[in-house]
């Protein structure tokens, strides 16, 4: 089954186009990376598909489960507003970190189970013991995100003292919180040393593992090619080749594209 389905996409930017008629998808419980030199157009990509923008031509739809959406099957994606479109389940992390330095490392995750709480305001006023029980439950899952993730000693930990590795993975958890069923990555790996490359490919794989898919950008290629189940190239927003790891390794256009010339 698809989970994503994106038909004939197209953006552009004061006449510059940095997607062209793109068409994909992007099967259940797979690891899907999104591939491509600077400016092929990988993050325009990903910033359509959670509604920070909105594409200019074609269709992006996202088959959610029932019990996470009332909304018919497969729901389309376009003029949703971006928090409507994280409680279909779609949750991502950013190229840049979006960390609250000013909180701790668990308080960071807490704001990933914000979809998780449904207590009215007059209850919450109340203290009912329904928002209390509710507010433990929401507790525990942030707890077991940052489990996950190998940071729960870090729980109480100010972000601002944080390692660089440890804010990749935090906001990994955070992301996690909100229990998604399509998880976007933006170079995860970015600024990492190869220890810590090679735990974020375990991590990955474990998300995966989950029944999680993930929709991965990435230009660290050791990762993209350990972690990924299918994997599709973008140059100068078209599409360039899809395949298996191996099959885009082989592939002469994607030689050509990211290194000028044959290998």
């Amino acid at each position: 089954m698809n989970l994503l389905e994106v038909s004939q996409l197209e953006k552009s930017f004061g006449g510059v186009t940095a997607i062209s008629n793109l068409s994909f998808t992007v099967p259940k419980g797979i690891v899907y990376s999104v591939i491509g030199p600077n400016g092929a157009g990988k993050t325009t990509l990903f910033n359509m598909l959670c509604g920070f923008y909105t594409p200019d031509n074609g269709a992006i739809h996202f088959k959610c489960n029932e019990s996470s959406s009332s909304v018919a099957l497969p729901v389309s994606l376009q003029n949703m507003a971006t928090d409507q479109i994280a409680s279909l389940g779609i949750s991502r992390t950013f190229q840049n970190l979006q960390i609250f330095y000013n909180m701790t490392a668990l308080e960071n995750v807490l704001v990933g189970c914000h979809l998780q709480s449904h207590s009215g305001f007059l209850s919450a006023l109340l203290r009912l013991p329904s928002v209390q029980q509710e507010e433990l439950q929401v507790r525990q899952n942030a707890y077991q995100a940052l489990e996950f993730c190998q940071l729960e000693k870090l729980a109480d930990a100010a972000a601002d003292s944080l390692a660089y590795g440890d804010l990749k993975r935090l906001e990994i958890a955070r992301a996690l919180a909100s229990k998604p069923q399509l998880l976007m990555l933006d170079e995860p790996a970015a600024g990492l040393n190869d220890s810590e490359t090679r735990d974020m490919s375990l991590l990955i794989r474990q998300i995966c593992d989950l029944g999680i898919t993930v929709l991965l950008v990435e230009h660290n290629m050791k990762l993209v090619m350990q972690s990924s189940d299918k994997i599709l190239v973008l140059n100068f927003g078209s599409l360039l080749a899809q395949g298996s790891p191996e099959q885009i390794q082989h592939n002469p256009q994607v030689i050509q594209a990211y290194l000028g010339g044959e290998v």
